[in-house]
């Protein structure tokens, strides 16, 4: 096989820093205008105390990377399966991660498993599996 890549690689780390400006126009952009994300008056009534991100937008970070990293393979033959497992907050900043953990062959052709997490310092907001594919048999 001739796709370089092995179980064990890391991906290329990428980093975001949030801010509410950005999530003020991922809300206007999704229309999603839920108060918990856009209103800092609504929001410290909630359990989170003050706004948050969206998890499409937190998630939108994973996707990044992995575009970033092979666009036609994430474009023609990605998918995921994630859990949010934590809020992200204005002026968090936030590291997404990976590493290939197998290499599975198959009828569409050779796909890279990795394990990826999005993390806000020793906080795991997103975490997972993520496909993508290598090359066509």
């Amino acid at each position: 096989m001739q796709h370089g890549v092995q179980i064990g690689d890391v991906l290329p780390e990428s980093r975001h820093k949030v801010t509410q400006d950005q999530i003020d126009r991922y809300a206007e952009a999704s229309g999603d205008r839920n108060p918990l994300h856009i209103d800092p008056e609504f929001a410290k009534e909630t359990m989170f105390g003050r706004t948050i991100a969206h998890g499409l937008l937190s998630l939108a970070f994973l996707s990044q990377a992995m575009t970033a990293w092979d666009w036609k393979g994430w474009a023609f033959g990605g998918g995921l399966d994630i859990a949010f497992l934590g809020p992200v907050y204005p002026g968090d900043e936030v590291a997404v991660r990976g590493k290939v953990t197998a290499l599975e062959i198959g009828e569409n052709g050779v796909i890279a498993v990795c394990e990826v997490a999005c993390t806000v310092e020793d906080r795991t907001v997103i975490a997972g599996t993520v496909r993508r594919r290598l090359e066509t048999a």
